[in-house]
């Protein structure tokens, strides 16, 4: 046998005990092919399904508003960039774009990303030294994890939404370093719980440390739609909030914003703003289209959060702090098998299991949007309830 052979056997084996492996823990996956369209509407596997399991939260990606912004931008600018955004890729509607969001927060710069994960991995380095502390939320998502990994800080972690935690850590190690970066979610993904924003903010002043928040699941859906924070009186000072265009926008690409001298430094040391090709015209003008109904539809921005009470309040469940609701199941053959339960009655809900969360917490995650319907949601709950009765 060759030497190129017998490393290429030597992979395959490789590969299949890891896939084997995967499949014994009931965590395989497959990409299945999966059509969505209005009304929170689905065909996957073969038959039409009502989709509890998109973060879609405003419907926005199926607006007709949108789309034609969409079409204009694509007929207009074409189909791609061309370039990174620092050589020749910068169209002229990413301006439009950052400025909006600028205005619509209130703060003084945005810088649009080709995702909320390149935001995460890029911009964490980029603000951050060898000579900085970094403490962040255990379920951070893992585009924090690995922009954390990527900088040179030294880290810490803290149990979730611990501020005790965040606290003890502050005491014991923020004199040695020069800047602090307190790192957490506006809405957990995995959870829907909120951050302790107001009790981390205490804390950031307290021990001079700066709060980076990614609010993916926050923005457009939460305080009028700006995000998270927004809900609290007064609103915590956070010194860069990351978000996303893909969730409740209904579009593509990330952004943080920040102060401008801030935004400076992300231009020229954000490895993932630097090294990749701007967006495409029309997904930015979708995010201005969509942007501009979330800051003057302020009922459509409610009905997420609103649907998932109504939910909570039928399921028998906890009243929900997000448009995300989770029902833990533990193992993985319980969670698939309430997954495919749901299916066989009309409904998707994708069942989320490790890596994704940690063992034995496999749980299904419903996600709540604004043109879900009534009966639907009631539907629902009423089957949840007897497959909680079933397999808890």
């Amino acid at each position: 046998m060759s030497k190129k052979n017998f490393i290429k056997n030597n992979n395959n084996l490789y590969f299949s005990k890891e896939i084997k492996k995967i499949k014994h823990n009931s965590q395989f996956r497959n990409l299945i092919k999966s059509h969505r369209y209005s009304n929170s509407k689905i065909f996957r596997n073969g038959k039409e399904l009502i989709s509890f399991s998109c973060n879609d939260y405003l419907g926005l990606s199926q607006n007709k508003t949108i789309i034609s912004a969409s079409i204009q931008a694509l007929k207009e600018y074409g189909t791609g960039a061309g370039a990174s955004r620092l050589v020749s890729g910068n169209h002229p509607l990413y301006n439009e774009l950052e400025n909006l969001i600028t205005k619509f927060k209130n703060v003084e710069s945005t810088c649009v990303f080709g995702s909320g994960f390149l935001t995460n991995t890029g911009v964490i380095p980029a603000v951050s030294s060898k000579d900085d502390l970094i403490i962040y939320d255990e379920l951070s998502h893992a585009s924090t994890n690995l922009g954390i990994k990527l900088s040179k800080a030294k880290s810490f972690k803290f149990k979730h939404n611990d501020v005790n935690h965040v606290e003890n850590i502050c005491k014991k190690h923020r004199n040695r370093y020069n800047s602090c970066f307190i790192l957490t979610e506006g809405v957990f993904s995995m959870d829907g719980d909120k951050a302790n924003l107001k009790e981390i903010s205490f804390i950031a002043e307290k021990f001079n440390a700066s709060i980076i928040l990614d609010d993916a699941h926050g923005f457009g859906v939460l305080g009028k739609g700006r995000g998270s924070q927004y809900d609290l009186k007064p609103i915590p000072e956070i010194f860069i909030q990351i978000g996303t265009l893909s969730k409740a926008v209904g579009s593509y690409g990330g952004f943080t914003v920040s102060p401008k001298i801030v935004n400076k430094l992300i231009h020229n040391k954000a490895r993932t703003l630097i090294y990749t090709t701007g967006l495409p015209p029309s997904c930015v003008a979708a995010s201005i289209a969509a942007i501009n109904i979330i800051r003057s539809d302020k009922n459509l921005v409610k009905k997420p959060l609103m649907n998932a009470s109504l939910f909570c309040e039928k399921a028998l469940l906890a009243p929900p702090q997000s448009s995300i609701v989770t029902l833990i199941l533990g193992t993985e053959q319980k969670t698939i098998k309430a997954s495919k339960l749901l299916e066989k009655e009309g409904f998707y809900v994708g069942a989320i299991r490790p890596p994704t969360v940690p063992l034995e917490t496999s749980r299904l995650r419903f996600t709540f949007c604004a043109n879900h319907k009534k009966n639907d949601i009631i539907k629902l709950a009423n089957i949840v309830k007897n497959i909680t009765k079933t397999l808890l």
